[in-house]
């Protein structure tokens, strides 16, 4: 009974066409990712922000952000006091990894603290540290990004309390490794990525059908729910609540940023649109899409909504082609906005950093309520090996309906050593309900 069970997780399910691993195969991938980062990421991070040893210090179930993306897949949370740190080899390349904990945090970073020899588990920290001898000792304290900041104020007193006065002078922030940590999309990380983007678009595709969508009694709120029960069915989750949302003729009101247009009846000829991501891997999706409910008779969308999709594709090319290393997001920004302009369009740009976490860490790229830039992490510079949810809208007026309507896309996109793509294409066609 139990290979028979195990098979079937294996097997396409309920329409979704990749596979969608049991927990203990994803355990093993996420072993294997984190392994790569530690041992292939992290010492090149420490270099290039000079930090000579992290320390990362947090409780069960008041989590640094950044020991989250370090949890082995056996843990769900850090156990009692959690310290981590991760020192650059004095006299060859690497770095060492040791918990000062009572356990072995999972099979990659062994413990070292002897509780028999030293029973207070602070001083047995100061020991280590300067036995490591470290110029810099880096702690997640952060004012600009909330993932960085992830040492409480109990924590970092009781830090300094038991550091010798040499080596409290040498604390800084590591705000610079904390972020390339967290942003850094590593070859192995995308191996599993465009399978999880196929995952998210596969999903969409099926709840904007018919299988889902009977037009004239499908509420736009009955598909938000129809989302988060079958994310749950394949064994998923959703690191937000999604939202679905309807434009038409005979809608007076333009989509705002708001939940004043998110409730309503779907109908034939509506514009739908949706707002959905999963969680699967270590990684996060975070995509929207459009659909078109055909009326009777129809077999494709009007023109006009075809055309109006193809300026939200032109935005996005105008923005993507704009992503060079080292420029700030502001910059890029900014560039994007007035080319988008030049042409005509009305752009919109709310770009932001996607991966371990969903809104994430790293550059920012405007917000929908801050299109004259983000103060800090908006000056932040684009590194390669990043990815972003390619988030924004251009707002296309109508004559058919005789109003303004907002063409919301969002898709996963990596910037690497090659320049920008897609993790798994964007869409350029919009979906037919009713086809």
């Amino acid at each position: 009974m139990k290979k028979i069970i195990y098979l079937m997780l294996l097997l396409p399910i309920m329409g979704i066409g990749q596979q969608i691993l049991p927990l203990k195969e994803r355990a093993t991938i996420i072993d294997e990712i984190q392994k790569d980062r530690l041992e292939n990421l992290l010492p090149k991070l420490m270099d290039e922000t000079g930090i000579d040893l992290w320390v990362l210090i947090t409780r069960e179930y008041n989590e640094d952000p950044i020991i989250k993306t370090l949890l082995p897949p056996t843990w769900l949370n850090a156990r009692r006091q959690t310290i981590l740190v991760f020192s650059k080899n004095k006299n060859s390349e690497g770095i060492t990894s040791a918990a000062i904990t009572r356990y072995p945090f999972g099979t990659l970073i062994p413990s070292i603290w002897d509780k028999e020899k030293q029973p207070n588990q602070w001083k047995a920290l100061a020991d280590y540290i300067t036995s490591q001898d470290p110029k810099s000792i880096g702690i997640n304290t952060s004012k600009a990004f909330a993932l960085a900041d992830g040492l409480v104020k109990t924590d970092y007193d009781a830090l300094m309390n038991v550091l010798p006065e040499t080596y409290k002078k040498r604390v800084v922030s590591s705000e610079k490794l904390a972020v390339g940590w967290v942003e850094t999309r590593t070859a192995k990380e995308m191996e599993q990525y465009e399978d999880l983007v196929a995952i998210t678009h596969e999903i969409i595709a099926e709840a904007f059908s018919t299988k889902v969508i009977e037009p004239g009694v499908t509420t736009t709120d009955d598909i938000v729910w129809w989302l988060r029960e079958q994310v749950l069915s394949l064994g998923l989750k959703t690191w937000f609540h999604p939202t679905v949302d309807v434009q038409r003729a005979d809608k007076s009101d333009l989509y705002a940023f708001d939940n004043k247009s998110k409730y309503d009846i779907i109908q034939p000829g509506d514009l739908v649109h949706c707002d959905f991501g999963i969680s699967y891997l270590t990684l996060n999706t975070d995509c929207q899409e459009l659909a078109y409910v055909l009326k009777p008779g129809e077999t494709q969308a009007p023109d006009f909504l075809v055309n109006a999709l193809a300026q939200g594709n032109r935005v996005q090319d105008i923005f993507t082609s704009n992503f060079k290393e080292g420029i700030t997001g502001n910059e890029i920004l900014k560039i994007s906005l007035k080319q988008g302009r030049e042409e005509g369009l009305r752009p919109q740009i709310y770009t932001h950093p996607l991966g371990t976490f969903g809104h994430s860490a790293g550059t920012t790229l405007g917000m929908w309520d801050s299109q004259n830039g983000v103060p800090v992490t908006g000056d932040y510079p684009l590194h390669v090996n990043t990815s972003y949810a390619i988030e924004l809208n251009t707002t296309v007026f109508i004559p058919n309906w005789n109003k303004d309507i907002r063409i919301m896309l969002e898709e996963a996109g990596f910037f690497g050593e090659d320049g920008f793509r897609y993790v798994n294409k964007r869409q350029e066609k919009l979906l037919l309900i009713g086809k």
